[in-house]
């Protein structure tokens, strides 16, 4: 299952914007208003919304300034959501989230509403970098 979200512009260069998510404190001012928990931990973090269970993120990769990819810590929900930076003009970036995960098809039916929602949300709050 793969889920593009929609690309954003924001007004930062892609090396800022890039070194505010090596920072992964910084995902939190991306989640959705609504979420419940948000710890950080090494190279991961926990994070729960309402109704669904708490995930944890896994820093899987960086490439310098176009690629922040992190993924699922447990193998029970196998995915991963990068975040690819391209730069623009100074200043000025363009960023895309992609949600990639292997699911039976059921269980990609009951969460494709939900994991396209909060990609979604990442993406509008992207927008208020």
């Amino acid at each position: 299952m793969n889920i593009e979200g929609n690309k954003v512009i924001v007004n930062k260069s892609a090396e800022d914007v890039f070194t505010y998510f090596d920072d992964l404190q910084n995902f939190k001012t991306i989640m959705p208003d609504n979420i419940q928990k948000f710890e950080v931990e090494g190279d991961s973090f926990l994070f729960g919304l309402p109704g669904m269970p708490e995930i944890r993120l896994v820093l899987k990769e960086k490439t310098p300034f176009t690629n922040i990819t992190l993924g699922a810590a447990s193998s029970k929900m196998p995915f991963t959501l990068s975040s690819d930076i391209k730069e623009l003009v100074d200043d000025k970036c363009e960023i895309q989230l992609n949600f990639e995960g292997e699911f039976n098809p059921m269980m990609a039916m009951m969460i494709k509403k939900p994991i396209t929602k909060f990609v979604d949300a990442l993406t509008e709050n992207l927008r208020k970098l």
